[in-house]
């Protein structure tokens, strides 16, 4: 018998349908694939979000070093003229002005006359006194005579003891009050030499307060003088040198000086003196400075510009005033390091240029400083720095004093 092998239906789908099965497929990939991309792409955004986020959280910062000083130094400050002596003329006596014979502007020599006061009553109190003198030296002649005649008697007990001592004693008061009214004609007197006002000495008369028939009041109580004398062959300046500076400040040092009614003309001074303190409210050292003026051309009073010239300093740096950052513990400047890290250093200024400071301690010459550093500024926050761009202008060398 033969036996047929069994048959089984086919596993495999019919034509038809495996052409449906494909674009499914299709579509199922293009489906994962879009989702792959969305996942991808959103965890990208995560990323350059994050980022984002820590780049703006760091700053943006400029950075510069310090420049070193110049070779010469310019130092200009403020400065007052003041006549070498100056006085104010009062009346010693009372009464009425008689005559004046100098006026405002007029060179006077010591003891030129000035003035003459009209005092009638000084010149009374002085006749009077001096016949009270003629009366006490009358009285003196004749005690005194008394008491030689009893110094006579007595060895020859021809008077008591008593009674001589009396005339001796009289006699010696006698001699006081010769001396008391002596002493009184001279203090008229030379009260009376007051009538004639004299210049104290030579220079030139800068003031006259009073005129002729003006009543006069002794002592200057009427809080006004009648004249003022000014000598101004040469001339005092007066300098405010801040505290930092004194050190560059010696007796002798030579300076220029520019007046406002004279820009283009210079005029030579050398320093003389120094207060040899400190002022506590103002932080500078008073000094005192010459200038001859012969020929008349500097006025006393006037407002001149001081220029030292400073020996320099090589080991003084100098910084743009906008990096210093003003904290309660001080002046500080914000230095950045390797990596990028701030750094606040408390620094000590010298002289203000304006758009630059000096530093005289705290900062080194290879450090990198921060332009506008933020206020939230830290040690140890990180920063990015960029350089800044180089400015056209120079510096100017000349100095002002640091804000009071």
């Amino acid at each position: 018998m033969r036996i047929r092998p069994l048959s089984f239906p086919s596993c495999r789908a019919p034509a038809y349908r495996r052409g449906r099965a494909a674009p499914l497929l299709l579509g199922l990939f293009a489906l994962l694939a879009l989702v792959g991309w969305r996942v991808i792409a959103h965890v990208q955004a995560q990323t350059a979000l994050r980022e984002h986020t820590g780049a703006a959280a760091v700053p943006t910062v400029l950075a510069t070093t310090p420049t070193r000083g110049a070779a010469s130094d310019d130092l200009v400050l403020p400065g007052t003229l003041q006549a070498w002596s100056e006085a104010p003329i009062y009346a010693r006596t009372g009464g009425y002005l008689k005559r004046w014979r100098i006026d405002i502007g007029q060179p006077v020599k010591a003891g030129q006359l000035l003035a003459e006061i009209e005092a009638p009553e000084v010149d009374q109190q002085l006749r009077q006194a001096e016949a009270d003198l003629a009366t006490a030296e009358a009285n003196h002649k004749l005690a005194q005579g008394t008491a030689e005649r009893y110094r006579q008697l007595l060895p020859l007990q021809a008077v008591a003891p008593q009674e001589a001592e009396e005339k001796f004693g009289e006699a010696q008061a006698r001699q006081a009050a010769v001396a008391s009214a002596r002493a009184n004609v001279q203090r008229l007197r030379e009260l009376q030499s007051f009538e004639r006002i004299l210049a104290p000495f030579d220079g030139v008369v800068t003031a006259r307060n009073t005129d002729i028939g003006a009543l006069i009041v002794p002592g200057g109580a009427s809080g006004q003088a009648l004249f003022r004398v000014a000598a101004t062959h040469k001339l005092r300046v007066y300098v405010e040198i801040p505290e930092a500076l004194v050190p560059r400040i010696a007796i002798k040092q030579a300076a220029e000086l520019r007046l406002a009614a004279q820009p283009r003309k210079t005029y030579a001074a050398h320093v003389i003196a120094t207060a040899a303190a400190i002022t506590p409210a103002s932080r500078t050292l008073l000094t005192q400075l010459e200038a001859d003026n012969a020929k008349g051309e500097l006025l006393p009073g006037a407002y001149a510009e001081v220029r030292f010239k400073l020996p320099p300093q090589g080991d003084v740096l100098r910084i743009p005033s906008n990096a210093l950052l003003f904290r309660g513990d001080g002046l500080t400047v914000a230095v950045v390091d390797a990596n990028n890290r701030v750094t606040l250093k408390p620094v000590t200024q010298g002289r203000d240029f304006g758009k630059e400071v000096e530093i005289l301690a705290g900062l080194q010459a290879d450090e990198r400083i921060i332009l506008n550093p933020p206020d939230s500024a830290a040690n140890g926050s990180e920063v990015r720095v960029v350089q800044p761009k180089p400015s056209a202008a120079p510096a100017t060398t000349a100095a002002r004093s640091p804000a009071k």
